[in-house]
């Protein structure tokens, strides 16, 4: 099953926080986390792989804190996503650019993978932070159980 952890959740969580504070300049993550009522250290864990990928930057001093490093409509939720979780492929085989499995060219049920792999990349791709942050999300019921 494909799942995304807590790690990852929190991650958008954090993101959204910052889209909503962007225009009040850096913002503490102390803040955050009582906002989003996660642990500081969990925050703080989450924004670390943040930084890394360049999602955020930081500022030191008494007005210093977290801000985007971007507009919230260019970032997209796959982006995110794939800062705080690693690779999203739902199978290994897809979790590198360059499928190695020796099964690859007789896999049944590979295509099926990857089709699903497709789905799910261009579908976080379509949300924005943005989108996010303003609540523009579709509600859309797709199974009929």
């Amino acid at each position: 099953m494909l799942k995304i952890s807590t790690k990852g959740r929190y991650a958008l969580r954090l993101m959204i926080d910052l889209a909503h504070h962007v225009e009040s300049g850096p913002v503490s993550l102390r803040a955050v986390a009582e906002r989003q009522q996660v642990t500081l250290k969990y925050m703080e864990s989450i924004m670390s792989l943040l930084l890394r990928e360049e999602l955020v930057i930081s500022t030191r001093g008494k007005s210093g804190g977290y801000k985007l490093t971007r507009s919230p409509k260019d970032y997209t939720v796959y982006e995110i996503l794939h800062a705080a979780e690693g690779n999203l492929a739902p199978v290994q085989c897809l979790a590198s650019a360059v499928n190695d499995c020796p099964l690859q060219t007789t896999c049944p049920t590979l295509p099926m993978w990857e089709g699903l792999n497709t789905l799910v990349t261009d579908y976080l791709k379509g949300y924005t932070l943005d989108m996010l942050h303003r609540g523009d999300v579709l509600h859309t019921h797709v199974c009929d159980n």
